[in-house]
């Protein structure tokens, strides 16, 4: 798990092929988290917001201008032009 994140950090995942992603795989593809079960523990632990929210399913569907917080760290959803 990372946690060298700066305080409030900007990121941007662009949706390339699909109309969504679902959290845990949003996790791991970033690389704040070593493998799916290591995401879906962050999840469970309830350290996860989404749309400034805790979010604690695994698989929610994070679409486009969605955003993603964690350990400082804000994402947000494009989706591809």
């Amino acid at each position: 798990m990372r946690t060298d994140l700066g305080y409030h950090k900007m990121e941007e995942f662009t949706l390339l092929k699909f109309e969504y992603v679902e959290l845990y795989k949003l996790l791991k593809i970033q690389g704040f988290a070593n493998s799916g079960a290591e995401a879906k523990q962050m999840i469970d632990e309830g350290i996860i917001k989404v749309n400034g929210e805790v979010e604690t399913q695994r698989r929610k569907k994070i679409r486009s201008e969605d955003t993603v917080e964690f350990g400082g760290m804000i994402m947000t959803i494009k989706k591809r032009e």
